[in-house]
């Protein structure tokens, strides 16, 4: 029985630090990297700070983007800035699940709709921050600042029915 312990107690070792909800936060080492605003725009707009991993620099800013976009509709924005309105687009428990088909082609790689919501004025890609090496492959995190275009991103989940 004492054995057995150790060995649940090794287990989740391994296995809880890679585990996270979806896009939500970014695991940095020791510490998670929140999505954070930095401005609120006239127009409604957010200019936030979002954290991306990947395979390389590319890879990394698309899954910052999509991380900033992501917390705008599902978690809302409380980190940072004081936001008008820092509530999440969609209320609704499990929306993300609920809408599924939604949201898997709204944040596909290939019709990027989501990047229709997000502006590259404001954007600014940090020096690459953190360097992972797993076996043979090597992913990289960078920081990303970009603008968030909230109203119209509002208006197109109304207009497709997902929030009324």
């Amino acid at each position: 029985m004492k054995h057995l312990n150790k060995l649940i107690f090794a287990a989740l070792l391994v296995f809880l630090p890679g585990m996270r909800a979806a896009n939500a936060q970014v695991n940095m080492g020791s510490y998670v990297q929140e999505t954070e605003c930095i401005g609120v725009e006239l127009d409604g707009s957010l200019t936030l700070v979002a954290w991306g991993n990947g395979r390389n620099r590319n890879d990394a800013v698309k899954q910052a983007r999509k991380i900033a976009v992501r917390d705008v509709i599902f978690k809302g924005i409380t980190k940072g800035t004081k936001v008008p309105d820092p509530r999440p687009l969609v209320p609704e428990v499990n929306a993300e699940r609920k809408y599924a088909d939604y949201f898997n082609k709204f944040f596909s790689d290939k019709k990027a709709i989501y990047q229709g919501y997000t502006q590259d004025k404001d954007e600014r890609i940090a020096d690459r921050i953190f360097r992972d090496k797993a076996g043979s492959s090597e992913g990289v995190t960078y920081k990303v600042t970009v603008r968030v275009l909230r109203a119209d991103l509002k208006q197109r989940l109304i207009d497709d029915g997902i929030i009324k």
